[in-house]
């Protein structure tokens, strides 16, 4: 069977150019950090010990599930019973989508997935349809979004991947006030309405991977520069309250941090900038796709490659191979964008699901990265390793002809 038109349409007409989102941004967040004491001291608005204590101890737990399967798999799950959602034909069941955007290669690779997800499940019968819609990154156009998904009454189930955290808040609860199953993913909102909240481990894990690499890699006193996406976005800003902390406990030096909107030539100009004015030994990244740029700035400034945390893109890990890096590739596991669909297909049987659904997140390291390289050779540069998408329908052609 084939996806209806409207998906098809957004999906031809995805972009792999990078741009600014609109945001919740913190008080006082201008773009550029201090020097050690302020830039390591976490902000209190989005640093919770608690959860970072808790991250932290997930990464070592084993998860619940398949072995061969972690878009499956779940850790510590307290599974919720969904009957009241169940309906006597799923095979003409509506799943509808509002995705924050497709606006940086993550996000891309995983709208395909989650397509080629939708058609595994339409063919099995677990579902009818599946149709999205993009809000290109504009918090207003995505609150228009699933207002219109509520208001058509065609949606037996709703999943969300929010655009910013409190701003999408109201939107996610008068989705949930509709009555119809709300799923949301990736990034959270200040609301336990939704049936189920899908999620790897979290922010709090993907910065303490990439920062605790850095500590072990780098000499004492050795410098290191942050590289942000965007202020807001609570997964992004718990990656960096966890690097903070973990520097904040070394003998580093954290040349502050940079906003970069994910643009490689505004990351490219802003280490080159850095470069001019003294050393930088290791680089952080709360989002590794621009790491290729940041990069570049090292090889046109003729100084040695630095201690790198990027992200499982291609374009990162095969630089890394070319050119024997020390980096790891943290992951915010891109396979999570098959879960969701599986959730829907799993709400409308009635089945449980976890209330919380956390899912695996392990960094790529250097001993596993030929492995997946190799898994992942046909792919384009700009996709993410760990997308999971190898028994799904369209594979590989989906992901390589995006």
């Amino acid at each position: 069977m084939r996806l209806p038109p409207a998906f098809l349409a957004g999906a031809a007409g995805l972009t792999l150019l990078l741009t600014a989102c609109t945001t919740d941004a913190p008080e006082g967040a201008d773009g550029a950090g201090g020097e050690n004491g302020a830039a390591t001291t976490p902000d209190a608005e989005w640093f919770d010990q608690a959860e970072f204590d808790a991250q932290l101890a997930q990464r070592e737990i084993t998860p619940e599930g398949p072995d061969d399967e972690p878009w499956a798999q779940a850790v510590e799950p307290e599974w919720i019973d969904t009957a009241e959602f169940a309906i006597d034909d799923p095979e003409n069941a509506q799943v509808c989508f509002s995705n924050a955007s497709v606006s940086n290669p993550w996000r891309v690779t995983g709208s395909i997935t989650m397509r080629q997800q939708a058609e595994a499940l339409i063919e099995e019968g677990r579902i009818g349809g599946f149709s999205s819609s993009d809000a290109a990154d504009d918090d207003n156009q995505q609150i228009s979004d699933i207002q219109a998904f509520v208001d058509s009454g065609d949606c037996d189930a709703i999943i969300i991947s929010p655009s910013t955290t409190a701003t999408l808040t109201p939107a996610v609860e008068t989705a949930c006030e509709s009555g119809v199953p709300v799923i949301v993913f990736d990034r959270g909102v200040n609301s336990d309405c939704m049936v189920t909240f899908i999620h790897p481990i979290g922010g709090y894990a993907y910065g303490a991977d990439a920062a605790e690499f850095l500590v072990e890699n780098l000499e004492p006193g050795s410098t290191v520069l942050a590289l942000r996406i965007l202020p807001g976005v609570d997964v992004l800003e718990h990656r960096w309250a966890a690097a903070q902390q973990v520097f904040g406990d070394s003998d580093l030096e954290l040349l502050g941090f940079e906003f970069t909107e994910g643009d490689g030539a505004q990351i490219k100009d802003l280490v080159s900038q850095h470069l001019q004015r003294g050393e930088v030994d290791g680089i952080w990244m709360d989002a590794g796709d621009g790491a290729v740029a940041g990069l570049e700035a090292f090889e046109d400034a003729g100084r040695p490659y630095p201690v790198i945390a990027g992200e499982d893109e291609l374009s990162f890990m095969r630089k890394w191979d070319e050119e024997g890096l020390t980096a790891i590739a943290p992951v915010y596991s891109n396979f999570q964008w098959r879960t969701p669909m599986i959730a829907a297909g799993m709400i409308l049987a009635g089945e449980e699901v976890p209330a919380e659904w956390i899912l695996p997140q392990e960094p790529i390291r250097q001993d596993e990265l030929d492995d997946y390289l190799e898994r992942n050779s046909e792919m384009p540069s700009l996709h993410y390793a760990k997308f999971g998408g190898e028994d799904l329908p369209g594979f590989p052609e989906a992901w390589v002809d995006r």
